[in-house]
């Protein structure tokens, strides 16, 4: 079933068009303006037996339904013994800056979720990602939140099969290769990383290795880090080996690269998100990092990220981490 405000004729963003009239109305229905009504009755839902896609239209309205989801969601599976689950259900909403939104059409949430464990957090960076990570989340046996970053509605083009396929959660995308500095970030700030690093190539004649973290929970240490077995980090890692392997089967022509030594490799590392600096989830990935990769470090770590302020509206352009400030910051690395 899928269901949130206005999914009945196709939502604002028609991710949903047509699949009223497919389905019928028994399985694709509007919701009240109720985000914590929504969440709730996908946990229930869920937990009763049914595969649950709960649509929550703006990740910045996605607070009201946070205690359902942190307290209730999180926990069914923990504090029933694994009598009860609620892993049918998948949360899917929109997320970050869309070049008009202003404060509360524009945020990044991940980073609250990030803290919690028994949830899954994905963020796509284009169509092809989106289908096969949202058929994992929906497939996966825990529950999922799928941030879709909405600029990449209209922004992104992929050619994407026609036919099922599902990639990996929990596994980063090596998606240019390099020995400089390694750059990691997630969604819509993948594009500009790659931007910065061709500007990086012209400008300053370094190559930068650009890594889509894709799952922010669990993320992919091991790519990031080439994080020892028997490290502290290692330990956290949550990736289930056999299910990946299970997955590349399923998609042959869609894995991603080995895992490489990225900061090991390179040296140096920068971590651009959109949200605010300050307990940003760049600050998880840079914590491990420095745990995992100190005596390998040839400068600081660098965070290129949203202010800590609200999120403006017409500020929009110097609010964001665009190629210039990640340019300056790879510069600031490498001069070290």
């Amino acid at each position: 079933v899928i269901f949130g405000e206005d999914v009945g004729f196709g939502g604002v963003f028609r991710c949903t068009l047509g699949l009223q009239d497919k389905y019928g109305k028994d399985r694709v229905f509007n919701t009240p303006l109720c985000e914590q009504g929504i969440a709730g009755f996908g946990i229930g839902a869920a937990a009763a037996g049914s595969t649950a896609i709960a649509e929550i239209q703006f990740a910045d309205y996605i607070f009201p339904a946070f205690d359902q989801l942190v307290n209730e969601a999180a926990k069914y599976r923990y504090r029933s013994g694994n009598t009860f689950n609620c892993g049918n259900l998948t949360v899917r909403s929109t997320w970050g800056a869309v070049g008009h939104g202003g404060l509360y059409h524009s945020q990044c949430p991940e980073a609250y979720f990030a803290h919690t464990p028994g949830l899954k957090i994905v963020v796509p960076r284009g169509a092809l990602k989106a289908k096969g990570l949202l058929l994992s989340c929906i497939q996966d046996r825990d529950p999922c939140i799928f941030f879709e970053p909405k600029i990449l509605y209209r922004g992104a083009v992929d050619d994407v099969p026609l036919k099922e396929y599902t990639l990996p959660l929990g596994k980063a995308d090596i998606l240019l290769e390099g020995d400089a500095v390694t750059l990691v970030g997630w969604g819509t700030q993948v594009h500009v990383l790659l931007e910065a690093a061709q500007l990086a190539q012209k400008e300053l004649g370094v190559s930068c290795e650009v890594i889509d973290l894709v799952t922010i929970l669990p993320w992919d240490r091991e790519t990031v880090c080439n994080v020892s077995n028997n490290s502290p980090a290692a330990s956290r890692l949550s990736t289930n080996v056999a299910v990946y392997k299970l997955l590349l089967l399923l998609a042959p022509r869609l894995t991603t690269p080995t895992p490489q030594q990225s900061v090991k490799k390179t040296g140096r590392a920068l971590i651009a998100h959109e949200a605010p600096l300050t307990a940003g989830f760049g600050s998880e990935v840079a914590s491990v990092i420095q745990e995992e990769c100190f005596l390998h470090l040839e400068s600081p770590i660098q965070r290129v990220t949203g202010f800590d302020t609200p999120f403006p509206h017409i500020f929009e352009p110097f609010y964001l981490p665009d190629k210039w400030r990640c340019f300056d910051a790879i510069k600031k690395s490498v001069n070290y």
